[in-house]
């Protein structure tokens, strides 16, 4: 099963030189949070997205976007 969901959350993290578990800890999720949703398993809460978004300076529309049907 695919996730209507795309997001750019392993660029994002990249751009910046932080792994799974440095985001994880900033925004106060597991470490297999961030990469189930990086993967697309998991679709984040509002909260979380919105948590995302103000890490990183960022729209929330900018990390995530609604896939291509």
């Amino acid at each position: 099963m695919t996730s209507e969901l795309e997001n750019r959350l392993k660029v994002l993290r990249a751009e910046r030189n932080m792994s799974q578990s440095d985001l994880a800890r900033e925004i106060g999720v597991s470490r297999k949070t961030i990469s189930t949703i990086e993967v697309g398993r998991f679709t984040p809460s509002t909260v979380i997205a919105l948590k995302m978004a103000r890490f990183f300076k960022v729209p929330v529309e900018e990390i995530f976007k609604l896939a291509e049907s």
